[in-house]
């Protein structure tokens, strides 16, 4: 049994955040968040739009268009480090009870950025075991939530926003996602943090909501994510004996548009394979991969059989990366 990647769905919020917004709140220019990020604005979740309500929004466009039943879901995983809670129920219980599916297993994981290419990973060994037929993973993220806007070094870069995708169960081997790396490296963890509030650190006292803002240390961050990005790319590629040019769409983590060309230098990738979206979206952790593999699917550039290398690098440190064919039930 093989595990397929069946289709995709997501959901972005109304408001826009702009770069000249930004210059409004924090002492910063448009030239300056441009040339350092390649963002223009971002999406801001409503106050009272939770991360749960993004997801399930997401997932319900990705299940429509699966060609499956909501019924025929028998998993549901979320990717977030934005919950609707802390620290419990998981978002995923939630999304599945307003989905009407509270009878299936359901829970989060927190791997950043990464996190899409780790619900990846699980959906896949839970096929593959023959446990699950079809899971619903997810990256949701209500990223202005957790960010400081005075802070111009972070805020500027995270939006909001969620992707879905079906993983399905298939005897067709060419149908196959073929590989997933997945990697951490927890030494280097206060590079990227919201580093009060939990037993590590405990508030004091009241609880403080600015110390659990992302704290980033964003130089070391750039030069480490581009050094290990690469290495892990270049290594599922030559593991899978596949080159460059095999890849018909090449969909990276929306960090940074410095890091995705660099990464995509160092690969030799044409810009028609590179898919970017970091210019409308920003950062959006979790959900960045996803929401870019819609665009792409949106726009009609994403056919079936195609072959995907995906790449991310979060908090953690982790990282990880994945060649996934687009195998719809229906052509």
């Amino acid at each position: 049994m093989y595990a397929a990647f069946r289709s995709i769905g997501a959901y972005v919020p109304e408001k826009i955040l702009t770069n000249a917004d930004l210059t409004k709140m924090v002492d910063t220019t448009d030239e300056w968040i441009t040339k350092r990020t390649g963002i223009k604005e971002r999406r801001i979740a409503a106050k009272n739009e939770t991360t749960s309500d993004m997801a399930v929004k997401a997932a319900e466009k990705a299940i429509a268009r699966s060609g499956l039943k909501k019924s025929d879901i028998d998993m549901i995983i979320v990717a977030t480090i934005s919950p609707d809670y802390f620290n419990m129920p998981s978002t995923a219980t939630v999304v599945a009870h307003k989905m009407g599916l509270d009878q299936v297993s359901a829970f989060d994981i927190s791997a950043a950025c990464t996190g899409f290419i780790y619900v990846l990973s699980i959906a896949k060994a839970f096929i593959e075991s023959g446990m699950k037929k079809n899971v619903l993973i997810i990256g949701a993220e209500k990223m202005s939530a957790i960010t400081d806007y005075t802070d111009r070094g972070t805020c500027i870069l995270f939006g909001d926003g969620a992707g879905a995708a079906v993983i399905s169960a298939t005897e067709n081997k060419d149908e196959a996602i073929l590989d997933l790396h997945t990697a951490a490296d927890g030494s280097l963890g206060d590079f990227l943090m919201t580093p009060d509030g939990g037993t590590g650190n405990p508030h004091k006292n009241e609880l403080k909501s600015e110390a659990s803002f992302i704290q980033m240390k964003g130089n070391e961050t750039f030069k480490i994510a581009v050094r290990t990005l690469t290495k892990d790319v270049v290594k599922i590629l030559a593991d899978n004996n596949l080159v460059p040019s095999d890849i018909a769409h090449f969909v990276p983590h929306q960090a940074n548009y410095r890091i995705i060309k660099a990464v995509g230098d160092a690969l030799k990738m044409k810009d028609e394979q590179i898919v970017l979206t970091v210019h409308k979206y920003g950062n959006t952790s979790g959900a960045s991969i996803p929401m870019a593999i819609n665009d792409l699917y949106e726009e009609g550039g994403l056919k079936a059989g195609e072959m995907m290398l995906l790449d991310a690098f979060g908090g953690g440190l982790t990282w990880g990366s994945a060649l996934i064919p687009f195998s719809p039930l229906t052509k």
